[in-house]
């Protein structure tokens, strides 16, 4: 009975959304994935605010827009001297700039944003995620001034945002805890005390923390006084608030999450879990929803706890109660995030509710408008936060630049591309290198696997680097597609770091072929003239001829590349069907083997393959294959017998040099020149996109030369420090 009520009422809203839609005055809804949002329509008939302000920038921001439009809210953004020309100042109807490119000085300064809230007349905020988004003081301000804070209360935030705090409540709430110090860590020394006292491993956070900022685990005494140091000075970066505690780190955890709604009339909701296990740097890389770990009971059982202690603390907005759960499926309160998570997305293809909508609602004195009971589970959704990162480093250092070339996979059925930057955009040091957060929706989870898969395949992006190699090789994992995964996922299963996807001698030879084919296609273009046919001559045409090289993809250091004598013919002349035979082995190709397209659909013995050609010069075409990319040297035969004769490049001996990682800022110079260091020794602390980095001496050895202070940008590659 439950089920055809639901039904009836999915059905309704669609036919109210689709009615209002063509009624004239009616807002145009633009929602990503606007289609899933079933559960609960929009009434054009209920009291709203009329204009609203967004504390954030990027897809946050462009995410809130698009809902306050959908629901007839007028909406104004806030942004940098740098982000004048970003998208979500171009999506609202009004734009204040705060402040100069770092954050301290114009996203995180609550006097300007107070004033242009005032200067707007706008009746309420939305922080997003992030910035101002769990600042207390921010919240309690904007009450004062007579502004709606389209989030908890402040007293809320305060008691779930303070680790330490929201410890003792949960405790009293009856939530299941992890074993650890009741109280402020308060230097080092003591630190290094409290963590012998748990016992090692320990987890070394920010009490203020979130988004894997301030965040470090330690094994030893050493790794504890570097975690508290480094940790506590990322905290009082990005917070404002430098207070650490020390809890028990569980081993080969899963990360699972209860995503709750409450409103200000006491009722509250828990919408399922969302599986974030996947994490480097303690900041999540792939989430999904529903987990394949949590069975009907225990998600039950999650999520009362996380309501009950929403219920303790008078909770009355959209939140994320995080547990940790080991191999038993015991679980164990992890913190309370008082904001909208970053993967909300995948909660609203599952449950067909817009959060954001219900947050604005909520905000305003609306009800919640379901109970418990009508709370769905449909089918599966996973979310791959595509980043401006070089994968290849740890997995995932920040890269800067603008996106030359940029197309989402729109056109794959189930995708939604939550984004906040477009082609032409710039990524910068200052924040945080999303570029978009996609998400796919299918049946189960295998089908919303596969659509994530070919989503990725045919991501255009180029001018940054970026980490869909590191994702698109996760999602064709044997561990990942059958969900044995941990939060040690990564480091298990790349031990010495991911290092692109490993091809098979079959896969190795269709990238050969395509490549190859790819050549033959464009000297055959360049040999033909028009009219060639017309005329009498013992020419034979381009597209008639076997063209012949060989073919290699470079391999490991160490290791030489295995050369291929490869033979390209088209069948009957068609541009568009190749026959490519390496060693014996015939390879049929069929597709527009076109240089010039950014996605290259093709077939390969029947069997059907998306790359993309990210690069292209004489003698070497660069292919991407499953989301890595291959340089594949495809020459003449004649042009590799003069290569036996060129030198090789002399090695550079890097273990005298401390290089920039990444582009960023420098925020601590630990050596002077004639200072004498050991190999291991931390140098110089670098800071991108709001995370601190330590770099360490390669070798034990006496300053040459320090080419930093501290405060300076540095690029990518850069010398900081010099060793004799």
């Amino acid at each position: 009975m439950l089920r055809a009520a639901s039904n009836f009422r999915a059905v309704a809203n669609r036919s109210l959304a689709t009615a209002a839609a063509t009624r004239p005055g009616v807002p145009r809804d633009e929602r990503e994935g606007k289609e899933i949002y079933t559960t609960v329509g929009i009434d054009h008939n209920e009291p709203k605010f009329d204009k609203i302000l967004i504390a954030n920038r990027g897809e946050i921001a462009c995410r809130v827009i698009k809902t306050a439009k959908a629901m007839g809210i007028k909406t104004v953004a806030v942004h940098s001297d740098v982000d004048s020309n970003s998208l979500h100042v171009k999506m609202a109807d009004e734009a204040i700039c705060v402040g100069e490119a770092p954050t301290a000085k114009s996203y995180l300064r609550v006097d300007r944003i107070l004033q242009a809230v005032e200067d707007t007349g706008a009746q309420a905020v939305h922080p997003g995620y992030g910035f101002l988004s769990e600042n207390t003081k921010f919240a309690a301000e904007l009450e004062k001034a007579g502004a709606k804070f389209i989030g908890p209360n402040s007293k809320a935030i305060l008691d779930m945002g303070d680790k330490i705090h929201s410890k003792k409540i949960a405790t009293a709430a009856r939530v299941s805890m992890i074993p650890g110090y009741d109280g402020e860590i308060p230097d080092e020394d003591f630190c290094v005390k409290v963590s012998r006292d748990i016992g090692y491993p320990v987890m070394i956070k920010a009490s203020a923390g979130g988004g894997g900022k301030g965040m470090r685990v330690a094994w030893n005494d050493k790794q504890a006084r570097e975690g508290y140091r480094l940790s506590k000075q990322e905290a009082a970066s990005s917070f404002g608030d430098d207070r650490m505690l020390v809890e028990k780190f569980i081993d080969n955890p899963r990360h699972i999450e209860m995503q709750i709604l409450c409103d200000k009339h006491g009722n509250a909701l828990w919408l399922n879990e969302r599986e974030c296990s996947i994490q480097r740097r303690n900041q999540k890389v792939i989430e999904e929803a529903p987990s394949s770990f949590v069975p009907p009971e225990m998600r039950r059982k999650m999520g009362e706890q996380a309501v009950q202690l929403a219920k303790a603390v008078g909770y009355d907005s959209a939140g994320t109660v995080e547990f940790l759960v080991d191999s038993q499926r015991n679980f164990y309160f992890l913190e309370m995030n008082t904001r909208l998570q970053v993967e909300h997305p995948i909660t609203e293809c599952i449950t067909g509710i817009d959060i954001v909508q219900q947050m604005l609602r909520v905000a305003y004195g609306h009800s919640l408008p379901l109970t418990q009971e009508q709370v769905p589970l449909n089918g599966w959704a996973f979310e791959s936060r595509v980043y401006a990162e070089d994968p290849y480093k740890g997995f995932g250092l920040p890269s800067v630049g603008r996106l030359s070339k940029y197309v989402e996979p729109r056109h794959v059925d189930g995708v939604r591309c939550d984004s906040g930057i477009r082609e032409g955009s710039e990524i910068s040091i200052y924040y945080d290198p999303l570029i978009c957060k996609l998400v796919t929706h299918g049946d189960n989870r295998q089908q919303a696997l596969d659509r994530m898969q070919e989503a990725l395949d045919n991501y255009v992006i180029r001018g940054v680097t970026h980490n869909i190699p590191l994702l698109r090789d996760i999602v064709q994992e044997k561990r990942f597609r059958s969900g044995d995964i941990t939060t040690k996922y990564l480091p298990e299963v790349y031990p010495e770091g991911f290092q692109g996807t490993v091809l098979t001698h079959a896969e190795e030879k269709t990238v050969i072929a395509f490549a190859a084919a790819l050549n033959a296609r464009k000297l055959a273009r360049a040999n033909q003239f028009l009219n060639q046919n017309r005329q009498r001559s013992t020419h034979v045409a381009s597209f008639s001829k076997t063209y012949k090289f060989v073919s290699s993809i470079p391999a490991k250091e160490g290791h030489r590349p295995t050369e291929h004598a490869v033979e390209v013919s088209f069948v009957d002349g068609d541009a568009n069907k190749a026959k490519v035979s390496i060693g014996g082995k015939v390879i049929d190709i069929s597709g527009n083997l076109s240089l010039s397209l950014p996605v290259n659909s093709i077939e390969v013995n029947g069997e059907h393959i998306t790359t993309q050609i990210v690069g292209k010069r004489a003698g070497e075409i660069t292919v991407l294959y499953k989301g890595t990319p291959f340089k594949v040297q495809v020459l003449p035969e004649q042009a590799v017998k003069y290569l036996q004769y060129m030198k090789e490049k002399a090695k550079v001996d890097l273990s005298t040099v401390v290089l920039s990682p990444m582009p960023g800022a420098i925020k601590n110079v630990n050596v002077k020149p004639g200072d004498m260091v050991s190999e291991g020794q931390e140098l110089v602390v670098m800071e991108a996109m709001k995370m601190q980095n330590s770099l360490h001496a390669g070798k034990t050895g006496r300053v040459k030369a320090v080419n930093v202070k501290v405060g300076a940008t540095v690029d990518e590659g850069e010398v900081l420090v010099e060793l004799e």
